[in-house]
């Protein structure tokens, strides 16, 4: 094995001899690095070292035609000072590359999480349209805490999106790889999301809908072309159940001689029972029932519940002039009529089916209102202050 001063002169008048085939020239001044001359003509440069086991190791630097000499000494020189400390740049190469991008862990993550996770669709689609477009790509080793945060913040600060929303990208992302550890997945040894907390939302000032701007959205819905929007909107604000609680609603679940509808499985995991009005029971009795489908407000094109109702739902809205009127704030409002009509906490709590009571003080001052307005009547019946 002939040992060389290389350069990139050297290097150039290389060449196999004749009968072989390969020849390896070593460097004299940096121990390990060489350049193999194939018999085709092909020419590599390398690194040769022996590993903390003693075990003889080459890592390919690259062809010697896509890289210079002087780029090949230096990365000869960073890969060399590796060995000296007792690594093993071939075996961290090799793991490397079976490091998987985050495009190749979402497809595991959403298998996993549809075996448990009622809103895995929401998963999906974030991923799709925000978190995979911009770090799909990247194996997982190499996602950088800072740049992550960094695009997060300019999601909100740029790009408008509410704090809530990014969030919950944040959440999914971390539990990704969160769950890529638990998995032994090569490259989740660090998550970079782990203790990094999310910013305040500052949404607990919710939107209530005033009787005036109740029956602007009902002409609205009901001028729909979606047929299904108006009996839609009228159940989440007449039932505050949550929007996807309808939307996969059946028959079965139903009892409408008691005015009783079971939840199977609410956000909470575990069966509710939502009572409901004689307004509520007189919009489910009026709708079609098709044969073979059991679900109670279904998409008419498919017969399978709707996937979104955004667009007619925004469109809607914003006829009449509600454009900043979310489908969360229907339950919102169910809840902020209950308050005004007098109603406890904890029986608002337990028609909406809050699991932690501080979920429902959100009312408290509505609650309170209605609690003054009683004390006035009393008041001026009294006669006393008059």
């Amino acid at each position: 094995m002939p040992v060389l001063k290389l350069d990139a002169a050297t290097v150039q008048g290389l060449y196999c001899p004749p009968g072989k085939a390969k020849e390896v020239f070593r460097d004299e001044a940096i121990t390990g690095f060489c350049v193999e001359m194939h018999r085709s003509g092909a020419a590599t440069y390398a690194l040769k070292y022996r590993d903390p086991n003693g075990t003889q190791r080459q890592y390919k630097i690259a062809n010697v035609a896509d890289l210079s000499f002087a780029e090949a000494k230096k990365e000869a020189i960073r890969i060399r000072s590796r060995v000296v400390v007792g690594k093993n740049p071939a075996e961290e190469r090799k793991v490397e590359r079976i490091v998987p991008t985050l495009n190749e862990l979402a497809a595991r993550y959403l298998d996993y999480v549809r075996t448990y996770k009622r809103s895995h669709d929401i998963d999906a689609r974030y991923l799709k349209l925000h978190l995979l477009p911009k770090f799909g790509r990247r194996r997982i080793n190499q996602l950088d805490q800072t740049e992550i945060m960094e695009w997060l913040n300019d999601k909100v600060r740029r790009d408008g999106y509410a704090q809530a929303t990014v969030n919950r990208w944040q959440v999914i992302l971390g539990h990704m790889l969160r769950m890529a550890k638990v998995w032994g997945v090569p490259g989740a040894e660090v998550n970079p999301l782990e203790g990094v907390k999310q910013k305040d939302p500052n949404n607990k000032v919710e939107r209530f809908l005033t009787p005036a701007e109740t029956q602007r959205l009902k002409r609205a819905v009901e001028d729909s072309p979606n047929p299904m929007l108006a009996p839609i909107v009228a159940l989440l604000l007449m039932a505050g159940c949550r929007k996807r609680e309808l939307l996969d609603a059946k028959w079965e679940e139903f009892r409408l001689d008691q005015r009783l509808w079971r939840i199977p499985t609410s956000k909470t995991g575990k069966p509710r029972h939502v009572p409901l009005s004689e307004d509520a029971v007189a919009v489910l009795q009026s709708l079609p029932r098709v044969e073979g489908c059991p679900y109670v407000v279904p998409n008419p094109k498919t017969g399978l519940p709707f996937t979104s109702i955004y667009n007619s739902w925004n469109t809607a809205r914003i006829a009449a002039k509600l454009p900043d009127v979310r489908v969360h704030d229907l339950r919102h409002s169910m809840a902020s009529n209950m308050a005004n009509s007098g109603q406890s906490l904890l029986v608002i709590g337990e028609i909406l089916g809050h699991a932690q009571p501080k979920t429902t003080l959100r009312y408290a001052h509505l609650s309170n209102e209605a609690l003054h307005r009683a004390a006035n009547a009393a008041s001026a019946v009294s006669g006393w202050g008059s």
